[in-house]
Formats: C-alpha cells, structure tokens, sequence
C-alpha cells in the first residue's frame, strides 16, 4: 500500500498530535515552550546588562554581540562590548572598544570611566588617573562610582606601595542605574 504525499503529510500531522509535544501540550511540561515567530524578541542591551548582573559575562557578551547586530556599533555598543570583555579578563579587546566608544561619544562619563578603569588594570596609572579626571569632570561629580575609581588612581599615582597592601575596588559604571564592581586582590 502507497499513500500519497497529502496522506503522508496528514498522517505526520495526526502523530505528532498524538505525541506529548505535540499540538497540545500541557503548560506544566518540563519541556522548553516552542518558539513563537509573531513573538518580540527582548533587546540585546537588556539581556546583556542583566546578564553582567548575575556575573554571566560570557553570556552577556553573546548578547551585546546579538545587539550590535541589530543596532550597529553605537558607542552603548561599544561600551558595553568593552566592560563585558574586561569582565572575563580581556584587557586588550576591552580597551580597543572602549577607545573607540570615547571617540563616538566623547561626553559620556561613563565610557571615560570604564576606560580608565581597563588602563588601570593594565598597569597604566597615570593615563588612568587622567581618563577618571576626564570622566568626573563630564560627570560633574554627581557619581560616587567614578569618584571613588578617581581616588583610588589617584592614590595608586602617588603611592606606588598603595597597590601592595590594600585590595582595589574598581566600578564599572553603565548608562542607567546600573552599576559594576571590579575586584582586582593582590598578593
């Protein structure tokens, strides 16, 4: 016995209704919930930011990837690229993007913060202490985060012991009311 194509296809159809994934499955299945194509997707900024949050950096930096693609290299981009990398110990990347997001978006304090805080971590003080310089004064002071990294610049600047006997805390900071903490332990 042959069945014909549009027998097949309704044959495939009745089993599949059948099966427990099928066409009514119940919402108490442990399986994944099918993808809906007339769905929104959630923006890939979002997803990343809350990602970082919860210390998911690899995870985060897959999202701002999806979200660069949908929006382009914005200097929110570029930034956000910058911190996750930074985050998972990227320091080259980390600062390539975050150069390349103060030149797109030369007032935004944030971006000079998070600058200085990979020129920290890469040993380069000086140019550190003058990039939260930078970023405190676009800021007009009004972030405790970027005061707090411009102390501690300043600190390490002029104390080069300072390094050797105190933990470092340097904040990551994002547009919104988010902010990141980077631990740097010595010894």
């Amino acid at each position: 016995m042959r069945l014909s194509l549009a027998g097949c296809v309704v044959l495939v159809t009745l089993l599949a209704a059948c099966s427990s994934g099928g066409l009514g499955a119940s919402r108490d299945s442990p399986f994944a919930p099918a993808l809906d194509p007339r769905g929104e997707a959630v923006d890939g900024m979002v997803v990343g930011h809350r990602l970082m949050e919860a210390g998911e950096y690899e995870l985060a930096l897959e999202a701002f990837t999806r979200a660069a693609g949908a929006r382009g290299l914005t200097g929110e981009v570029l930034v956000a690229l910058g911190s996750a990398n930074l985050a998972l110990g990227r320091l080259n990347q980390s600062e390539k993007l975050l150069r390349r997001a103060v030149r797109q978006e030369a007032d935004w304090p944030e971006a000079w913060n998070n600058l200085g805080v990979v020129l920290i971590e890469r040993g380069k003080t000086a140019e550190a202490a003058e990039v939260f310089r930078k970023a405190y004064g676009l800021d007009n002071g009004q972030s405790d985060s970027i005061r707090d990294n411009l102390r501690l610049a300043l600190a390490k600047l002029e104390n080069s012991d300072y390094a050797s006997d105190q933990t470092q805390e340097y904040k990551l900071v994002r547009r919104g009311s988010g902010s990141y903490l980077i631990r740097r332990t010595t010894g």
